[in-house]
C-alpha cells in the first residue's frame, strides 16, 4: 500500500524557507538598530529639554517664596552660575528619568544617563571657582559636552538602545535577533510537522489487521 503525505506537510515544508528568505531579503538589521538608537537619543534629548523647561520655573517660585518667608536671598543663590548649572542638570535628569522609566529602562542606564547630565558641568566648576573660566563658559561647555556624554553612555549599552522599547513594557531585541528567532522557531515547527506526517504515513502503510 502506497502512503500519501498530507498536503499540510508539503505546505509546511515549503513555508519553512519563508523566514530564511525574509532574513536575507530584508538585509537591514543594522539599519533598524541604528534607527532605534537614534530614536532613543532623540526621545531622551527631548525629555531632557522638557525637564529643564518644566522644572526650571518651579525652582524660581520656591526660591522666591522661601526667600520672602525666611529673609534669605535664595533667588540670588539660585542665580549663581555654579548653582544654576547643578539645578539645570537636576531638572534635565528628572525629566529624562521619568521618560526612561516609562520606556522600561532599568535603573543602571538611568543612573548612567543622569551622570551624563552632571559630569560635564562638574568638570568646569573647579576652574570656575579658581577664576580661570567664566560662568557663561561653564554653561556653554557643559551643554556642549552633554550630548557626547549621552552618546558615550548609550554606546556602553548598545543592546539597551538598539532594540525597541514599548511604552511600559520590556525592551525588544534588535530586528536581526527577532528574524533569527522567527527562523529558528519555524524550522523547529517544520521538523515537528514533518515528523508527525512521517509517523502517520508509516502507520497508514502498514497492512490492516486480519488482511493477508
Amino acid at each position: 500500500m502506497t502512503s500519501t503525505i498530507p498536503d499540510n506537510t508539503v505546505r509546511n515544508t515549503e513555508s519553512a524557507g519563508t523566514p530564511h528568505t525574509h532574513l536575507h531579503s530584508s538585509g537591514t538589521p543594522r539599519r533598524h538598530a541604528a534607527r532605534h538608537f537614534l530614536r532613543h537619543f532623540a526621545e531622551m534629548t527631548i525629555a531632557m529639554v522638557v525637564g529643564m523647561l518644566l522644572f526650571g520655573p518651579v525652582w524660581e517660585v520656591l526660591a522666591s517664596g522661601l526667600g520672602a518667608a525666611t529673609g534669605l536671598g535664595l533667588s540670588d543663590v539660585l542665580a549663581r552660575p555654579d548653582i544654576g548649572a547643578l539645578v539645570m542638570a537636576t531638572n534635565m535628569t528628572v525629566g529624562m528619568t521619568i521618560w526612561m522609566r516609562h520606556r522600561a529602562h532599568g535603573w543602571a542606564p538611568v543612573a548612567e544617563m543622569g551622570a551624563a547630565m552632571y559630569v560635564p558641568f562638574l568638570l568646569f566648576l573647579p576652574p570656575y571657582w579658581a577664576g580661570a573660566v567664566s560662568g557663561e563658559f561653564v554653561m556653554m561647555a557643559g551643554h556642549v559636552l552633554m550630548l557626547p556624554a549621552m552618546l558615550l553612555a548609550m554606546f556602553r549599552r548598545l543592546d539597551e538602545y538598539t532594540g525597541g522599547h514599548p511604552a511600559g513594557g520590556h525592551p525588544d531585541p534588535p530586528d536581526g535577533h527577532r528574524s533569527s528567532t522567527r527562523w529558528s522557531g519555524s524550522r523547529s515547527s517544520s521538523r515537528r510537522n514533518g515528523s508527525c506526517a512521517g509517523s502517520q504515513g508509516r502507520r497508514g502503510s502498514r497492512p490492516d489487521d486480519g488482511l493477508g
